[in-house]
């Protein structure tokens, strides 16, 4: 059997940028402690044949400005569905094709290891990876496991989580092979500027501007969340500057359009791109959904949090899950089902109004992303290590 490698180390995960981006950020990692040891390492990603992944994966820089990933391999992707759907029929074949295909990359290119960021396309190359002996590291954002990880833990040598609670949760046995390292959050995260940002922004501030109130909701946007915004834009707009990303599905330009010739402190985006670490730096106080990287990555610069998790029939509970990991350590305010009403939020924000009470949350924060390496640092040791170096 051809031997494993250990100049090459392969990614996968993908469906979102939410499986992608963490993954980049291991990745960048590993390379530039390649870098330091003299190692030539190249990485690989093996993702979605449609979708965002490879447009994702391939503009990506790392901190040397050079590609991060040497080749990105898509492949069929079904999804995992946890009630019954007809599709399920359809996309068992599409996942049955996606391991042959993992399996054949797999074998021609025998990386030292396969780091699994989660998402339905990433179990066939972590089932392939095992029949090939190719070592597998897992890693959940989340405060629970998703079905892709659950699948993905029988065949991984190790699982690496985000949150201690998360390890805790197993059985005896299961917690054998699971590693706390926290959230790999993308190195631009932590030198972001709140000067670049506001330059962006077109926001002139002062000690007697008012705060700066970011509203997140995805990539796609969070109708719940545009309209609660517009349906408050008059109280928010009096004691806030409000950068607001709409998304580029949930929402309607014209009335973002409207609002915005209206109140000279709404500052609307469909999306923020590469600006976003430098905007999210800028920022007094962050109103979002929970999704584990948009945590973290406020969670890095410290922003107090009004979280609206996503929840009910449609989601397995995991952004709740998150939300209320946040509300324990007194790290955000939280809005769940409906106690997410128009009263509610603008009794949330007017608490965030204080610096003082701000300034608290920012220090809790800090306790719950902790000190020392990075998440990604973590990792990239962890991975090094399994190799030899």
């Amino acid at each position: 059997m051809k031997k494993n490698n250990t100049n090459l180390v392969a990614f996968t995960g993908g469906g979102t940028a939410g499986h992608i981006y963490p993954g980049l950020a291991v990745a960048d990692e590993l390379k530039q402690l390649a870098l330091k040891k003299g190692i030539p390492l190249e990485v690989e990603w093996i993702g979605c044949s449609k979708g965002m992944d490879r447009k994702i994966v391939e503009s990506s820089k790392g901190s040397d400005s050079n590609q991060l990933c040497k080749n990105f391999y898509g492949i069929p992707s079904g999804k995992l569905r946890r009630y019954f759907s007809l599709k399920n029929f359809s996309d068992l074949f599409r996942i049955l094709a996606g391991f042959f295909c993992a399996f054949h990359i797999l074998r021609k290119t025998k990386p030292a290891v396969l780091f699994s960021k989660g998402g339905f396309v990433s179990v066939p190359p972590c089932v392939a990876a095992h029949l090939l002996r190719i070592p597998v590291f897992i890693h959940e954002c989340d405060f629970t496991l998703g079905l892709a990880n659950r699948i993905n833990f029988r065949f991984a040598d190790k699982m690496l989580v985000s949150y201690e609670a998360t390890k805790n949760n197993l059985s005896e046995l299961n917690q054998k092979k699971v590693i706390v390292t926290g959230n790999p959050v993308r190195p631009v995260f932590y030198n972001a500027e709140a000067k670049a940002g506001l330059e962006f922004l077109g926001i002139e501030k002062n000690k007697a501007s008012k705060p700066v109130l970011l509203v997140l909701g995805g990539s796609s946007g969070a109708k719940q969340i545009n309209e609660l915004v517009q349906q408050n834009i008059e109280y928010l707009c009096k004691n806030f500057i409000v950068v607001h990303q709409t998304g580029l599905v949930n929402t309607d330009g014209k009335v973002s359009e409207e609002l915005k010739e209206k109140y000279p402190d709404y500052h609307p985006f469909d999306f923020i791109y590469s600006q976003m670490p430098d905007v999210l730096a800028c920022a007094d106080i962050v109103l979002s959904r929970s999704g584990a990287n948009s945590l973290w990555e406020a969670a890095v610069l410290s922003k107090p949090l009004v979280l609206i998790p996503l929840c009910g029939s449609g989601t397995r509970g995991d952004q709740v899950d998150n939300a209320e990991f946040f509300k324990e350590k007194g790290a955000a305010k939280i809005l769940v089902g409906t106690e997410a009403t128009d009263e509610n939020l603008c009794k949330a924000l007017d608490e965030f109004l204080d610096t003082k009470i701000r300034s608290e949350y920012s220090d809790n924060l800090r306790i719950v992303v902790g000190e020392g390496k990075r998440p990604s640092e973590k990792i990239a040791e962890l991975i090094f290590e399994k190799i030899g170096y």
